[in-house]
């Protein structure tokens, strides 16, 4: 069962490499599989939307700036009010590690697991993790990584006064200054991103720009959407040097948090119209309506074995129809329907010609 998108991903562009065009642009969405305990809204099973750029032999950074960008339209077409892409780049991460003596990689890749963690955590239980066993650090040092990883600013000066007092930095601002400026260009306003240099992804691929975007006022819900650059995406499955960048959506995630949050409503609508039945004498009638419905591209469901009205209205209210139509001997002989809003109640006459043109156009019909 497909654990994520990447893997597929990479080794696609491995297979294909010669007959892609570069830089390779995809998104993806499908659903994955993951082997874990099922909780609210974590799923075992669940759809995930991937974008990525790939390179081959370098991909300028410039394109960093693409994902916040694409990132920014999602989630205004979403309208699920205000959010923050928070950027930061691992080069300054470790930079600045390697500045205060922390220049063991497999050391660094420890910490940075630990800062990942400080929103979830909190400062003072990261911190206390950093002093203890696989750690030792002083607290001087604490103190100085906290100081940094804590920092959430817009301001470009803060990039600038970090590489004047930390020179190893300076690779990694120098991209993170390029992506800001990329993405003013790409019309991004600025209050939609910040960086956090706390922000470093768990997973060892990232190897500069990361991302996570949380909603300002839901940061409960935490990020509903991550990713990074990495620099050698297929590097199981070819010699060639690929290097991408993308993000991840948790496409089920995200609207689970979002409805529980309020910020969306559920569609629990199967079908739009219930067509009823008074007599099994007239299930010819009602299916030649339900097929003018259909052709009409208006979902419809027919109830195919006549009943007590009170239990058609008990279905369509469990299933969740928006109307009910009823066709029966008096509607006929005046050639009418009776048409219901199972929401409000209304329920109005009409004639049978005017039905389909009815429904098309409810609001303005009081419906």
């Amino acid at each position: 069962l497909r654990f994520d998108l990447t893997v597929p991903l990479a080794r696609y562009v491995a297979e294909h490499e010669h007959q892609l065009a570069f830089p390779f642009r995809r998104y993806q969405m499908q659903r994955v599989y993951r082997g874990e305990r099922a909780q609210k809204g974590r799923f075992r099973e669940f759809y995930q939307c991937d974008i990525d750029v790939i390179g081959k032999d370098e991909l300028p950074i410039r394109h960093d700036a693409e994902i916040p960008a694409v990132i920014h339209s999602v989630f205004s077409d979403l309208a699920i009010g205000p959010f923050t892409i928070s950027l930061n780049n691992r080069k300054i991460l470790r930079g600045f590690f390697d500045a205060i003596g922390l220049g063991d990689p497999g050391q660094q890749a420890l910490i940075l697991r630990e800062i990942d963690k400080l929103d979830k955590r909190g400062a003072e239980a990261v911190a206390q993790t950093l002093k203890g066993d696989g750690f030792g650090l002083g607290s001087a040092v604490i103190e100085q990584i906290l100081d940094l990883v804590t920092t959430k600013l817009v301001l470009l000066a803060i990039l600038d006064g970090l590489k004047n007092r930390y020179p190893e930095t300076a690779q990694g601002v120098g991209e993170m200054l390029e992506v800001l400026d990329m993405l003013k260009n790409l019309g991004v306003p600025e209050t939609n991103y910040a960086l956090n240099f706390s922000i470093a992804r768990g997973l060892d691929y990232y190897t500069g720009t990361v991302y996570e975007t949380t909603l300002s006022d839901y940061p409960q819900i935490g990020s509903i959407c991550s990713g990074g650059r990495y620099e050698n995406l297929a590097s199981h499955y070819s010699k060639s040097k690929l290097p991408g960048v993308g993000i991840s959506i948790g496409a089920s995630r995200l609207f689970w948090q979002l409805r529980e949050a309020g910020l969306i409503k559920p569609d629990n609508q199967s079908h739009m119209v219930l067509v009823g039945l008074m007599d099994d004498a007239d299930l010819p009638k009602a299916l030649a309506i339900a097929q003018e419905l259909r052709t009409a591209g208006i979902d419809c469901e027919v109830q195919l074995q006549a009943k007590k009205l009170a239990k058609q209205f008990q279905y369509a209210d469990k299933v969740g129809f928006s109307y009910m139509i009823l066709y029966g001997e008096s509607e006929q002989a005046r050639n009418v329907v009776s048409l219901k809003n199972l929401s409000t109640g209304k329920q109005v006459e009409i004639a049978r010609t005017d039905l389909l043109r009815c429904l098309s156009q409810a609001k303005e019909w009081g419906l």
